[in-house]
């Protein structure tokens, strides 16, 4: 390796040890869904963020915030010894793609058959220090 592509490496390592990224795999809430909460905390403070999930009607919310909370905890265990409310943290990226599919048969009329997709995503959320 060379010395312009293992600095360049080095300068990537420091930028992500201040990230932290926690999974949702295999929610079974159809992706459409879990978006639109997703995209209500998007770029928002963590805490905020928290405030916004604990007070929304829908299902997803209840997921995105234990996601949520499951990465505070995850950059508290990496960076002992530091408050999380003091360093400033905020949702940097959160995507949702879609999983498997349940795929189950409807009787319709006439003897057909009606196709019913039971979808559910996966969740990524990245926070990172402002």
């Amino acid at each position: 390796m060379g010395a312009r592509k293992r600095n360049s490496s080095e300068k990537i390592k420091e930028a992500k040890k201040t990230q932290v990224v926690a999974k949702l795999n295999n929610c079974p809430t159809s992706p459409r869904k879990m978006r639109l909460v997703a995209d209500l905390v998007r770029g928002e403070d963590v805490y905020k963020a928290l405030n916004i999930l604990r007070f929304n009607p829908k299902h997803a919310s209840r997921n995105i915030e234990k996601l949520l909370l499951s990465a505070i905890n995850n950059w508290e265990q990496k960076n002992e010894g530091e408050d999380p409310s003091e360093a400033k943290l905020f949702v940097k990226s959160i995507n949702v793609d879609s999983a498997r599919m349940l795929k189950r048969i409807q009787p319709a009329p006439q003897g057909r058959a009606h196709r019913i997709r039971k979808r559910s995503n996966h969740v990524t959320l990245i926070i990172d220090k402002a």
